[in-house]
């Protein structure tokens, strides 16, 4: 009896250490697992903040860029277009006022040496008209910026000027805002008959007079208030396209067509089973 009672400890005592043993064993298991989960979470997490905070940058550049072509193309690169398409002579000319009117009314207003303002209308406008040496008839022309006023009187005296009158504007559209253009000084310093002033004309419509032209200016007015944000557009939205889309190309599985599915009725199987338990005779063994 102690004998049995013995080894009826012993065998409890062994199978309690073997459940022990894999309750341990259980428990490195699942510490192993949650460190996994962990682990791929906080990289899940790190991943997502990145696409976040990334996809809130290009977003930003995006509309703000893309925003700002919408107010800076009637502003300035319209205007520099413009100036650039009516092909102004680079080197100064010799200008001399003519004639200035003042006008109101908006049918005498139909345009303005100089405004403030280039969307609402206007009913009070300056005219100034001008003649102005033409380089293309004389080449060898040089404006003399260190000749007194004196001088200058007497050399448009001598010089050919142009027969008609031209127009002359603070800039190709006659109109801008503070402080690059402010038309009371404008006026008062061009808008007196016999002022003398360098100059520049259209090559394309001589009637056209502007007091300052640099051609490199309205290209890099050009470059960076429209090519600039444009630029930033495109890659900030190409930049969130390939983050949230899959923008990468695919092949295409090859579509397989289903078997087709042969009768599978009871008489048919049957005679299926009928033909394959008919022996086949051998030509050889006809005469056998």
């Amino acid at each position: 009896m102690m004998r049995s009672g013995t080894s009826e400890e012993q065998l409890l005592e062994q199978q309690q250490q073997d459940i022990e043993i894999l309750r341990l064993a259980k428990l490195r298991e699942l510490e192993k697992k949650q460190t996994l989960t962990e682990r791929i979470f906080k990289g899940k997490n790190i991943r997502e903040q990145s696409i976040f905070y990334t996809t809130c940058v290009l977003a930003f550049f995006s509309v703000s860029a893309g925003s700002s072509i919408l107010f800076l193309v009637p502003l300035y690169v319209d205007p520099a277009l413009s100036t650039l398409a009516s092909d102004f002579i680079e080197r100064p000319t010799l200008c001399v006022t003519s004639r200035r009117e003042d006008l109101t009314g908006l049918l005498n207003c139909t345009w303005s040496s100089c405004r403030e303002g280039c969307t609402s209308d206007y009913f009070k406008c300056t005219h100034i008209y001008v003649n102005f040496v033409d380089i293309d008839k004389n080449e060898n022309f040089t404006y003399p910026f260190n000749a007194t006023f004196e001088e200058l009187a007497n050399f448009t005296n001598e010089i050919e000027k142009t027969t008609t009158e031209s127009v002359l504007q603070v800039n190709i559209k006659g109109c801008g805002y503070p402080p690059s253009v402010r038309c009371k000084n404008f006026t008062d310093t061009f808008g007196y008959e016999g002022a003398i002033y360098p100059c520049y004309y259209s090559r394309k419509n001589k009637t056209v007079v502007m007091t300052a032209y640099n051609r490199h200016s309205q290209v890099n007015t050009i470059i960076h208030f429209f090519i600039v944000p444009f630029i930033i557009t495109v890659i900030s939205s190409v930049g969130i396209c390939i983050i949230h889309c899959n923008c990468t190309c695919k092949k295409e599985r090859p579509k397989y067509r289903r078997p087709r599915v042969d009768n599978l009725s009871d008489s048919s199987i049957s005679t299926r089973v009928e033909q394959l338990m008919t022996p086949v005779s051998c030509p050889g063994q006809v005469g056998m």
